[in-house]
């Protein structure tokens, strides 16, 4: 059976995957992160699929968790539940994820789109992080997500007050790539995903690892996990026949292998 929360096409090298749960403005349920990690697990494990769109309607990226599904659990509840292992899942995708924003990307919502690797997001998108407003915190990689995204002083911020930001604002304080109208986000999504999959795809994987890795680790462990990596695709098909077509100068035709 086809996911009920989410619809997913593919074409060209990459996939679109939008949340369709548009009565509650894509609110993030169990469910949902259930279909959500397993789609994305199997994207990952396409060797057809070298990015990924990950997308919701002008209304709403996801305005948030499905607080019905939280609001009378108890602490033992939530732990028992474990309902953010799903998240840690989306950590350890290798193809590199694509968030197209538009309207809001609220409490999980924004979370989710700085579990991606780029955000992309339309005119009228609005971010924010309101949990406080209904007595909790993000739990789902918020405060470390955001504050590393815009540093300490607007984390806290944002956090403390629940207030939402323009997408401009996100723009310049770094949290997103690039700001287009909104009858433009997917297509921009959409041209940034397919210059991503014409790359060679070991190579973006292995780069996606190592720019991930800046925020585990000290830097003298970040410059040798580089290295490493860098070595790696020495053993590559691709490497031969990158260099190889470099000192031709023709284009290269990616095996990823």
């Amino acid at each position: 059976m086809p996911p009920a929360t989410l619809l997913v096409t593919s074409e060209d090298g990459y996939a679109v995957v939008r949340f369709n749960r548009p009565d509650v403005l894509n609110a993030i349920n169990i469910q949902m992160m259930t279909e959500l990690v397993a789609a994305l697990e199997e994207l990952d494990a396409r060797p057809d699929i070298r990015c990924i769109v990950l997308t919701g309607d002008e209304r709403a990226f996801a305005a948030g968790a499905d607080i019905r599904e939280m609001a009378d659990a108890s602490a033992v509840d939530m732990l028992l539940r474990d309902q953010f292992a799903r998240w840690d899942s989306i950590r350890r995708i290798k193809t590199p994820v694509i968030a197209a924003v538009g309207g809001f990307a609220l409490g999980g919502g924004c979370e989710l789109a700085m579990a991606c690797d780029i955000i992309i997001a339309a005119e009228g998108a609005r971010f924010g992080q309101p949990e406080i407003n209904i007595g909790v915190m993000p739990g789902a990689g918020g405060t470390q997500r955001l504050t590393r995204a815009v540093g300490k002083a607007k984390a806290m911020e944002l956090v403390l007050t629940g207030r939402m930001i323009t997408a401009d604002e996100a723009l310049r304080l770094g949290l997103v790539n690039c700001v287009v109208p909104a009858e433009g986000l997917l297509d921009e999504a959409r041209a940034w995903a397919l210059e991503i999959a014409r790359k060679p795809p070991l190579a973006i994987r292995l780069a996606k690892e190592a720019v991930l890795k800046a925020f585990d680790t000290t830097i003298e462990g970040g410059l040798e996990f580089e290295r490493k990596n860098f070595y790696l695709l020495f053993a590559s098909d691709d490497q031969k026949e990158g260099m190889k077509a470099f000192v031709e100068k023709r284009k290269p035709v990616w095996k990823g292998r």
